[in-house]
């Protein structure tokens, strides 16, 4: 790691700058209004004009806003700073023209760290390609059990600018943060800050796999006690040692294995730290067991010790550790177990919509029936089949894409009887569920775990699990 001190960014008086705040959304719409609120005159600027679009914008216009619908590639005149929608491409034309007319672009977590008071709350700040949303809640549990004010932040839940500009203070807040809004906070500087696990995924947008990587990695700058990083995973060592941190940070490192002095990992069942602990070349404190999880899968028990890491960085005790990871529960559709049919267990796991949570899904289980498919979004199948094909009972798919895991199958698990179901109907879900229930024996998981997107058959994934778990229902129904 780099050393170097890295001091705030400067505060930013907002009075008559001209700001254009690029999309409406869950991000544009509140941060046009607290801009406005601090004195500058805004103008928002928005590609669509469809219905919510204009609703939106009407919403604004009365407070004194302007709003330009349908064009959102043109720098407005007088433009002194851009804040934008994190989805917005970095390669969009108004970047382009901001960059050439020396504008700053902030996102939304930007302007919510440049905000921030003079007692605020230090952030600990999650991501990693999956995983995140889980690790953001169990590290709000466990502070909350230390007795600290928190809340889980950012990408989830309350909004970052909510949670600095709002009436409740906080002691320290638990921040999920995607690539996007990472590429957009410039300033960010976290007291301590995890990379999960990085795999190819929204690589259209960045652009390519190195450009993800290091905007993942930008979490880590300037970070005061720890960079906490994955064992297993080498790429997210490598952001630990190319960024520049406070002296003094530590690279901690978590996994499921022994672990080393600076590392969190598991011993005989017991989650033990020997990071945060006097002479750690040979004393380990006991946090927690595994049992303690919610649920105690490998990857589960990665996103705890990841969030063991940053409380304990925090200086929370080991206890608040196990009594927050035991009061923690996920949220629906993460690896849920749905009910036991004939013997057969049948667990939601909608949520992993590419190949890299699939995996981590298929490893926690044996023998599977899978059900998979949906929206591919330019994911190959191969290296997820090849992995898990000696786990496979059977495989059921469905969904617009289904014919690349099919093919995936047939080259590493031919031995794996393969339903392919022809239909996006509504009942296509029931279907599939029953096709499982055909192929499994006493003993087995069936295992929605899509390894795709939903929105060719489903509103989003909470439809297609909730899809499941009524199909699955209706089976027990029919047993009992």
């Amino acid at each position: 790691m780099g050393s170097g001190q890295v001091t705030s960014s400067e505060p930013f008086d907002f009075q008559g700058k001209h700001v254009t705040v690029a999309g409406l959304g869950v991000s544009g719409v509140p941060a046009a209004k607290v801009l406005h609120g601090l004195g500058a005159s805004v103008t928002v600027v928005n590609d669509g004009a469809d219905e919510r679009a204009r609703a939106q914008a009407a919403e604004l216009e009365a407070l004194g806003i302007t709003v330009r619908l349908g064009d959102g590639d043109t720098l407005p005149e007088g433009s002194e700073l851009i804040v934008t929608a994190p989805g917005w491409k970095p390669d969009k034309p108004l970047f382009a023209a901001a960059e050439q007319a020396g504008v700053p672009v902030w996102g939304d977590v930007e302007l919510a760290w440049r905000l921030r008071g003079p007692d605020a709350a230090d952030w600990l700040a999650v991501t990693g390609t999956n995983g995140k949303t889980t690790t953001v809640q169990m590290l709000a549990s466990i502070l909350k059990a230390a007795g600290l004010r928190t809340a889980a932040v950012g990408n989830i839940g309350v909004s970052l600018l909510d949670a600095v500009l709002g009436e409740e203070r906080y002691d320290v807040l638990a921040v999920e943060l995607s690539s996007y809004q990472l590429h957009w906070a410039p300033s960010l500087r976290a007291h301590s800050a995890a990379v999960l696990n990085l795999a190819p995924d929204h690589l259209d947008w960045h652009g390519s796999m190195e450009a993800y990587a290091a905007d993942k990695g930008r979490i880590y700058e300037g970070n005061r006690v720890a960079c906490v990083y994955n064992v297993a995973d080498k790429a997210t060592e490598d952001l630990v040692r190319g960024a520049d941190v406070e002296e003094g940070c530590r690279a901690v490192g978590f996994t499921l294995g022994t672990p080393g002095p600076s590392q969190l990992g598991v011993v005989e069942g017991i989650l033990v730290d020997r990071a945060f602990v006097e002479d750690r070349h040979k004393n380990a404190q006991e946090l927690a067991e595994v049992g303690d999880v919610n649920p105690p899968a490998p990857h589960n028990i990665a996103n705890a010790l990841a969030a063991a890491a940053l409380a304990r960085a925090y200086g929370v005790p080991a206890r608040a550790v196990r009594d927050g990871l035991r009061a923690f529960t996920p949220d629906a559709h993460r690896i849920a177990h749905v009910a036991d049919v004939g013997g057969v267990a049948y667990v939601d796991d909608s949520k992993a919509t590419n190949t890299h949570a699939a995996e981590a899904s298929l490893a926690a289980y044996e023998p599977i029936v899978w059900i998979a498919g949906g929206l591919a979004k330019g994911a190959t199948f191969d290296e997820l089949v090849a992995k898990s094909a000696k786990r496979l009972r059977g495989a059921v798919l469905i969904g617009a894409d289904r014919a690349l895991i099919r093919e995936a199958l047939a080259r590493h698990a031919p031995q794996v009887p393969v339903v392919d179901l022809d239909r996006t109907d509504t009942g296509a879900m029931r279907a599939a569920v029953q096709e499982a229930q055909r192929l499994a024996q006493a003993g087995d998981t069936v295992l929605l775990a899509p390894a795709c997107a939903s929105m060719d058959m489903f509103a989003n994934y909470n439809k297609r699990g909730d899809a499941f778990a009524d199909a699955v229902r209706e089976l027990g129904s029919a047993d009992g």
